[in-house]
């Protein structure tokens, strides 16, 4: 039977190349048909209930496109649905999300000293999705949707809260992960609960003779713009897992609030870019601006997401509580050998204070300096030094085969023990 780390391993890798797939298919038709909409031009020729036209090339062709605002005067015999670019990004985002921060909650999901047990924290990360598009939906459909940009105020102001008290229970890597997703649920719901039932509203009305009314497609726009603003925040929260000094610092949820500014100001730019109303280069200052905020933030302090307390505090010694199989692991004959091999090949760059120069915080803020360190990376130790050559990097601290040998018996042990 395969190694179920190894199944574990490469079910992940899966998903998450299904994931950065659909994503990409998602981020670029909206991007494609917000620059389409803005860009549309009046002409005389234009039929009855058309808004605006546009000529394209592309491909060594021509394309003429027209945009109704409403809807054609008859139902079009060919009608292309863009949704499943959104479906199937939240389906392998959620997949992915089980498989990395559910299967492996003590590691990646909770922090050291959370009040909450796995399954708690497990339904905190599954329930605070579904909360926060209730919240969402019901300050849309108030009467703040007149009011777009207090509404998005609002949203801001909501994201920023969601931050804080992600960081109150979990790890700072879960945190910036978790408020992406919580975005991204926000998102393709508008698709799935709003936008394509209002779309499919108009489509019956036209199939039926009636005139369909404009206010499903003024709906429908206005979930579609907080789309919008919001694709280039999740995408840096996303990308956030990866870089330590995003989500391991001790402003980590000022900083994800930060990114949001940030996506509104980029996003402004090329928006009145494709509007025809010139380049706004004020933007440009004020991204660069924020971001040296965020990297100023970021260097006032760095946690271990192994080590950092609930307050967002760094904690001086290992949280104690490790699972059953944790604990065994660090019980297995020749742990101490697994851990000299540790201290001599990794430690000098996967430390608290790593002495390897360049590095300023440990590479995606994994420490392994003490027992209960070694026994939670277990599965990476196992994965990432035993069974591959991908740590260390380059084989820069010649880490032998007899070495890796020995994190290999080590953590199988560690599996069979009774």
């Amino acid at each position: 039977m395969p190694d179920p780390a190894i199944l574990l391993e490469w079910a992940g890798f899966a998903a998450r190349w299904l994931h950065v797939i659909t994503a990409m298919a998602w981020i670029g038709t909206s991007f494609y048909f917000i620059a389409l909409d803005l860009g549309l031009r009046r002409a005389p020729d234009l039929p009855e209930g058309a808004h605006g036209e546009e000529w394209q090339v592309h491909g060594g062709g021509f394309y003429h496109i027209r945009k109704y605002l409403v809807a054609p005067a008859q139902m079009p015999a060919h009608l292309t649905w863009f949704k499943w670019e959104s479906y199937a990004t939240w389906l392998s985002g959620a997949a992915l999300l089980m498989l990395v921060y559910w299967v492996s909650a003590e590691l990646y999901l909770l922090a050291p000293d959370s009040p909450l047990s796995l399954i708690q924290g497990i339904a905190v990360s599954a329930g605070s999705l579904a909360i926060g598009w209730l919240v969402y939906d019901r300050l849309c459909k108030s009467g703040l949707a007149a009011r777009p940009t207090l509404l998005m105020l609002l949203l801001w102001g909501m994201l920023i809260a969601m931050g804080w008290a992600y960081t109150q229970v979990f790890t700072g890597r879960a945190m910036m992960l978790h408020l992406g997703a919580f975005t991204a649920t926000i998102m393709t719901a508008n698709v799935f609960l709003i936008i394509m039932p209002n779309q499919r509203i108009v489509v019956a009305d036209l199939r039926a003779g009636r005139t369909p009314e404009a206010r499903y497609g003024q709906i429908a726009k206005l979930r579609s713009t907080h789309n919008n603003y919001l694709t280039l925040p999740v995408v840096f929260l996303m990308l956030s897992t990866h870089y330590p000094l995003a989500f391991a610092t001790t402003y980590n949820w000022i900083i994800a609030a930060l990114v949001f500014l940030m996506g509104v100001t980029i996003r402004h730019f090329f928006n009145t870019l494709h509007a025809r109303r010139g380049p706004p280069w004020w933007t440009w200052g004020a991204t660069a601006l924020i971001f040296a905020t965020i990297i100023w933030l970021s260097s006032l302090g760095a946690l271990s997401p192994a080590v950092e307390d609930s307050s967002g505090a760094a904690a001086k010694t290992p949280a104690p509580g490790l699972s059953v199989a944790q604990t065994r692991l660090t019980e297995v004959p020749g742990f101490h050998i697994v851990q000299e091999i540790v201290a001599l090949r990794c430690s000098m760059c996967h430390a608290a204070t790593p002495v390897w120069p360049g590095l300023s915080h440990a590479p995606k803020g994994v420490i392994l300096e003490t027992p209960a360190d070694l026994a939670r990376q277990a599965r990476a130790l196992y994965l990432q030094a035993g069974l591959t050559h991908a740590m260390p990097p380059a084989n820069l601290t010649w880490m032998e085969p007899a070495e890796r040998a020995s994190l290999i018996a080590w953590y199988r042990a560690g599996q069979s023990a009774p």
